[in-house]
């Protein structure tokens, strides 16, 4: 570690183990727990910042730990994609971080909250930065293990039943993933992505090739809630405190995500056999079935947690498109999606501080007792929903435009009805929970007119704020991300960065 990039590519991995670690020697001090916390996501932060500098021009870091180097040392990747899933990935921790302050119950704080949530994003961290297929199914697992315990805190029994459903479908994920790693390391005697996918591109076993592609994309998929493995998401991800709910949406199946994007385009090449057909027709029945089941249900967080199946298939919708304006706006998209998605778990969770449900049947008058919250909300529906100007517009115009340059006009047309049902479900919220009245038999037990906590609503203004800045100055974000597109199209500097001899950058 001889330079700014490494410390860069280390310090993301290396603040959240040592926080949790304190966390954990501080268990019983709550207050030292939340400072701590703070502190590692400001730091974190700032370092990814930092790693965006160094790759906004192209630049590809490699740092090779212990100094083995590969393919056969543990190496940290650091290109435009990685960074920037950072950056944001750093942001919505933070901000999580902040509003579980005032959020999130004293006694499910004391049950390790903090040191769980510090080792969730030490698992996001590893996940993006890695070279290593191995070390990212590592990666999987700390992450399914903090989340999983996170999950279960409250010790509810909804809590508990969704947890179950989660870690068991995640398990299955996990084998298949970890099944793949064997075979490949077993025909090819390497597990470093940039060594794979030089040795796989000269491999005649098509067999092997379509076989460890096929069962990986079925890993990643259960982790990104894909259809139709896309049941344990709505079944888990409400019933945990907003704080942890409001984390679980920001990050974990864009990991998944980030797994596809970067596998299928260093790789495998979605483009052999059928494997392109089939994630088109995966996009379009995940976009539509999380839209449905969004419109069907009359609960907050339920609602948002069907949209988060809905948004992913926009997700993957583009990565079969595969050009560089398709890819950019995934890019756009994910980030987009992880700033509005977290910004409405964490106004439900306002909603339901102050209307003691997020039940909409039991909920109203908010816009008369918050009419700033009021706003907030409409900022953050109207970005998730893909109307101007805010970041959806572009994000979705984006892949629309990608999609229309490939000529694939009917899974076009399937995310543009999905964006208006997906409106029709945001106006359903507002409807009944801001602009209507609250119901009478409710009213003696809200606390609508109590303030709400400046820790609570500054991520809220903050994230309404980004989600505006990404629609308003879209150019300069949609330039960097597209760069990223061509930059994953054309992996040989990636594989140069990691393999040649002096560990450098490319």
């Amino acid at each position: 570690m001889n330079n700014t990039a490494d410390w860069c590519l280390i310090l993301p991995l290396l603040i959240p183990l040592v926080s949790a670690t304190l966390c954990l020697f501080f268990r019983v001090d709550l207050e030292v727990q939340r400072r701590v916390s703070l502190a590692a996501m400001i730091l974190l932060t700032v370092a990814s910042a930092m790693l965006l500098g160094q790759t906004l021009g192209g630049e590809i870091h490699a740092v090779s730990v212990g100094g083995w180097q590969g393919p056969f040392g543990i190496v940290l990747v650091g290109d435009l994609l990685s960074s920037i899933m950072l950056m944001a990935c750093s942001a919505v921790s933070l901000a999580v971080m902040a509003y579980g302050v005032g959020q999130l119950p004293e006694l499910e704080s004391r049950r390790f909250f903090h040191p769980l949530a510090l080792l969730l994003v030490l698992g996001v961290n590893g996940s993006i930065l890695t070279g290593d297929l191995f070390n990212l199914y590592v990666w999987f697992e700390v992450m399914l293990l903090a989340s999983f315990v996170l999950l279960a805190l409250g010790r509810r029994k909804d809590q508990l039943e969704g947890a179950l459903k989660y870690v068991t479908l995640n398990l299955v994920a996990s084998l298949i993933f970890l099944s793949v790693v064997g075979i490949l390391y077993g025909k090819l005697g390497t597990l470093n992505m940039a060594d794979l996918a030089a040795k796989l591109a000269e491999e005649q076993d098509s067999f092997l090739v379509n076989s460890s592609a096929v069962l990986l994309l079925v890993a990643f998929g259960i982790k990104a809630a894909l259809f139709p493995f896309f049941f344990w998401l709505p079944a888990s991800y409400h019933t945990p405190a907003v704080t942890i709910s409001a984390l679980f949406a920001g990050l974990l199946t864009k990991v998944g995500v980030y797994a596809i994007l970067r596998v299928f385009t260093l790789i495998f090449d979605i483009q052999t056999g059928h494997l392109q057909t089939v994630l088109v027709w995966i996009a379009g029945f995940t976009m539509v079935v999380g839209v449905l089941g969004a419109a069907a249900h009359f609960e907050i967080k339920r609602i948002l947690s069907f949209h988060i199946v809905s948004q992913i298939g926009y997700m993957i919708m583009g990565i079969t498109f595969l050009t560089p304006l398709a890819l950019g706006g995934v890019i756009f998209f994910i980030v987009h999606n992880m700033v509005a998605k977290t910004n409405l778990f964490l106004i439900a969770g306002i909603v339901e501080k102050k209307c003691g449900t997020t039940d909409l049947n039991r909920t109203g008058g908010l816009f008369a007792q918050a009419p700033g919250l009021s706003a907030l909300f409409l900022v953050s529906a109207i970005a998730l929903a893909g109307l101007p100007p805010l970041s959806g517009f572009w994000a979705k115009f984006t892949l629309v435009k990608a999609g229309f340059e490939v000529e694939a006009f009917w899974i076009v047309g399937i995310s543009l009805a999905v964006g208006i049902m997906t409106l029709f479900s945001m106006t359903k919220i507002w409807a009944e929970a801001f602009w209507k009245s609250a119901p009478e038999d409710v009213l003696d037990d809200t606390t609508a007119s109590q303030p709400i906590s400046s820790w609570l609503m500054t991520p809220v203004v903050i994230f309404a704020a980004v989600a505006a800045c990404m629609g308003l100055f879209a150019e300069p974000f949609l330039n960097t991300m597209t760069l990223a597109g061509e930059q994953l199209l054309e992996p040989r500097a990636y594989i140069e960065a990691v393999l040649n001899p002096q560990g450098g950058k490319q």
